[in-house]
């Protein structure tokens, strides 16, 4: 029987499959949490983790008075940061600035869905 976290990087690795995911990760303070294999990331995202990383964390700060979603522009990336209902986790992807937001929001949204039910 698969794991919680397992089900949880099925759910990634699914995200990754679309080719505006740059980076997926369901993450708590720090980006620490539930993270696919680096290696299938895009190189170009790297180095803005660290950034990242700074930047959610003051998200979380929010998220007790009903911030639900949040999307921002980190260099030649848009993040979109979906808080998980309940809980001080989000699901976090990078996808390129010029990216269908619509469609990426809607898989975001039904991944979104999926963990919660794993969760």
């Amino acid at each position: 029987m698969a794991s919680k976290e397992d089900k949880i990087l099925e759910i990634l690795d699914d995200l990754l499959g679309l080719e505006d995911i740059h980076a997926c990760v369901v993450a708590k303070r720090d980006m620490m949490g539930v993270i696919p294999d680096t290696k299938r990331f895009n190189p170009d995202v790297i180095d803005i983790w660290e950034i990242l990383k700074d930047t959610t964390n003051k998200f979380f700060d929010y998220s007790v008075a009903g911030l639900d979603k949040v999307y921002f522009e980190l260099r030649d990336h848009d993040v979109l940061f979906f808080i998980l209902p309940g809980t001080d986790t989000a699901l976090v992807s990078i996808v390129p600035a010029l990216a269908n937001r619509g469609l990426l929001e809607v898989e975001m949204e039904n991944a979104r869905r999926r963990i919660m039910e794993v969760i």
